[in-house]
């Protein structure tokens, strides 16, 4: 438990905020965490979570889902929780389990005093699990993300939200993007206007390096843990990735982003990439890799992060949430970080070449691909989890032929429009039309309206056979109309035609720059 001095203090700090001891009870208030690295050794976050005018029953629960398109269940890696008045009376409270991830707490709020009292909340939970998926707490470092830690109340999530992180060794430092609020004795305090807000920020503690850049109008924030790493290197790379992508979409929705890598033998645990609305967290083995998910990782920022399809919103923490558009959301993404590398310098046009064909490979060998459309392939995401479901005669990645699908798409436009509209234009007519707006799409007909609207004619047959159905993709159909041919020998490959005409060559030119006529 939090140590019962810690706990007077941060009564002492929310009778400051208010002024006075006894409120009238306001539509909303601030829910207060307080975070323990005091046992590292035992892989154990102690949290205290402090309710402000708590109602008879009130209820607490831990997503369970986050990060992964997983239900993983979070709650079973909690103990202890108790539910505590003020002090000095410490009154201790009946805690109820309703079910796996939820519980609620007997309050008596007959009287007016009593419905100005603060209700504290106190558990533990043990996290030792590395990568950008989970959290981990050593003696190391501590990695977060915070749905997996805090929880929250279901009726209240809309209220301003302040974590503050405590007992942590002495030459650690804690980055976290969010406004940070320190107080007197609580420099590493942050605050986000609600719940789902604060839990789409990771934390970082721990004694990592970091740097600064600008970009693109943006300020950036890197966050690095790793043995051995070059900074000239990479803030080359990210400034790269970041002036491509910022420019492409018409400059950052955000005033600040951050950047945290885990590179190494140990980011190689648990690696991949985990997108935030003003951060990302990633983990890789080596730099090459680092890169790479960071070119996927920043264009999130707005394709699904502000492009975001309808089905996905509200976030219900509570159970599977299921989208047909994971093919757009990942697997384009996938495509514009293939994009940004080549036409960036950062990869050559032949590691763009063979990177599609590898995808066209992963695809074509796997016997799923003949029943299996990449829509489904989304819906079925939260099948992931279990080992069969990823053999290749039961499924595809919405990854790989969301990729395909993408450049497919490109070079479609290209082709419906003599060059002169492409992806990139869908891209920043959704960003007008919906992330601008604050407004969500709905899967199943905004992503071909956008990209009928920019083409100037119908796409429903494209989609209705590639995005819904599981008709073959004529590549070299599609490839051809850039002077493309894909060899399907024992690797699959892509090659130049000889002799291509100038119309394929500025198509061709057009896909690997990203121009238009």
């Amino acid at each position: 438990m939090i140590p019962r001095y810690v706990r007077t203090s941060l009564i002492a700090l929310c009778l400051l905020t208010s002024g006075k001891l006894i409120v009238a009870r306001p539509v909303s208030a601030t829910i207060r965490y307080q975070v323990s690295f005091a046992h590292p050794e035992q892989h154990i976050f102690r949290v205290e979570m402090i309710i402000p005018h708590p109602a008879n029953g009130t209820t607490v629960a831990l997503p369970a889902w986050n990060a992964l398109y997983q239900v993983r269940d979070f709650s079973y890696r909690v103990r202890n929780v108790r539910a505590i008045g003020n002090v000095p009376d410490n009154v201790h409270y009946p805690v109820r389990k309703v079910d796996k991830q939820t519980w609620t707490v007997e309050y008596p709020a007959a009287s007016a005093i009593v419905e100005t009292q603060d209700m504290y909340i106190d558990y533990d939970i043990e996290w030792d699990d590395p990568g950008v998926f989970s959290s981990q707490l050593t003696d190391k470092h501590a990695f977060m993300n915070l749905a997996q830690i805090l929880m929250y109340v279901p009726d209240r999530r809309g209220e301003e939200a302040i974590v503050t992180f405590v007992q942590k060794p002495d030459q650690w430092k804690v980055a976290a993007e969010l406004q940070s609020t320190p107080m007197t004795n609580r420099p590493d305090t942050f605050t986000a206007p609600s719940y789902d807000a604060l839990v789409d920020a990771p934390v970082e503690a721990g004694t990592f390096d970091q740097f600064k850049f600008e970009s693109g109008d943006a300020h950036f924030r890197v966050i690095v843990d790793a043995a051995s790493w070059n900074r000239r290197r990479l803030e080359d790379a990210l400034r790269r990735i970041t002036a491509y992508e910022l420019h492409l979409m018409g400059g950052p929705p955000f005033q600040e982003y951050t950047f945290f890598f885990h590179i190494g033998p140990e980011g190689a645990v648990g690696q991949g990439g985990m997108e935030h609305a003003n951060s990302s967290a990633i983990a890789a083995a080596n730099f090459d890799g680092a890169v790479s998910i960071a070119a996927h990782e920043f264009f999130h920022v707005w394709n699904v992060k502000r492009i975001r399809p309808r089905s996905l919103e509200p976030v219900d923490y509570t159970k599977e949430q299921y989208t047909r558009a994971l093919w757009f959301a990942e697997g384009v993404t996938d495509a514009y970080c293939s994009f940004t590398l080549e036409r960036t310098g950062l990869w050559s046009k032949k590691q763009f070449y063979d990177d599609l064909a590898s995808q066209i490979e992963r695809v074509q060998t796997r016997p799923a691909h003949q029943w299996q459309s990449v829509e489904e392939s989304s819906l079925d995401a939260w099948y992931e989890k279990y080992s069969d479901y990823n053999l290749p005669d039961r499924s595809i990645s919405y990854y790989d032929k969301g990729q395909i699908v993408g450049v497919m798409l490109d070079l479609a436009i290209r082709d419906a429009t003599d060059n002169h509209k492409s992806l990139d234009d869908v891209f920043r007519l959704m960003n007008e039309q919906f992330a601008k707006q604050g407004k969500f799409y709905d899967e199943n007909t905004d992503i071909r309206a956008a990209v009928e609207q920019v083409a100037g004619k119908s796409f429903e047959d494209f989609f209705r056979r590639y995005v819904s159905g599981v008709d073959e993709i004529p590549y070299d159909e599609f490839l051809g109309v850039a002077g493309l041919e894909l060899k399907m020998d024992a690797a699959y490959s892509i090659l130049e035609v000889p002799h291509s005409t100038d119309r394929q060559h500025r198509i061709r030119e057009g896909l690997l720059h990203g121009s238009t006529d």
